[in-house]
């Protein structure tokens, strides 16, 4: 059906042939469908797709990529897919990570007598990984006080770019003799507030 010359839409659902049987007009959005599946063939309605549903998420260039790994058969259940056990695993080496890169170093922690604990953590699972897939963390930190630092991860499909899972984490300095909290070192302090960000994890 050619789209009639006088209409100057670009989509015309009315000018699209209507349902004339009782059945298809039993069924409209079989019918809608239709429509709109002509409308794209003929080249008078352009499709587009919302990025983020396509798992094309754009990465903010601030957030440090903190971890690299694969998904082996071992790291997945009866379900076929990596178990949530692994996902709060690849997260924590990415911690570390990051931690390191605002100074707190194992080395650090060995000497001063400090630690890092988590008191919040909060995951949300977005994509499903096999065995075989390559992930990515990305990492960034979206708020400093003087004992407290929270953070997110952002897990990816290295080989389709899809946001796998979403981590975000709140971490407490403490003294590990006293088992209490304490204040960050000012170098440390420092360099953490440098990263913050205003990344939105979403959750």
């Amino acid at each position: 059906m050619r789209h009639p010359p006088q209409c100057t839409r670009r989509v015309c659902i009315p000018c699209f042939p209507a349902p004339t049987s009782p059945a298809r007009r039993a069924w409209p959005g079989i019918w809608l469908r239709a429509a709109v599946a002509a409308s794209v063939r003929a080249g008078w309605l352009e499709i587009r797709k919302n990025p983020q549903q396509m798992g094309q998420e754009a990465n903010p260039v601030d957030m440090e990529v903190t971890y690299r790994g694969t998904v082996y058969p071992w790291n997945c259940d009866h379900m076929g897919h990596m178990n949530v056990m692994w996902y709060v695993g690849k997260f924590d080496e990415a911690t570390w990570q990051l931690f390191s890169a605002i100074g707190i170093t194992p080395d650090y922690l060995r000497t001063s007598g400090r630690g890092m604990v988590a008191v919040d953590q909060r995951i949300s699972y977005r994509r499903e990984v096999r065995a075989g897939d390559v992930v990515l963390v990305r990492s960034a930190i979206l708020e400093v006080r003087s004992k407290v630092i929270r953070f997110c991860h952002q897990m990816e499909n290295a080989a389709t770019g899809e946001t796998v899972a979403v981590t975000v984490l709140t971490g407490v300095h403490i003294d590990t003799e006293m088992r209490r909290s304490c204040e960050l070192p000012e170098e440390q302090l420092a360099r953490a507030k440098a990263m913050v960000t205003d990344f939105d994890p979403g959750i």
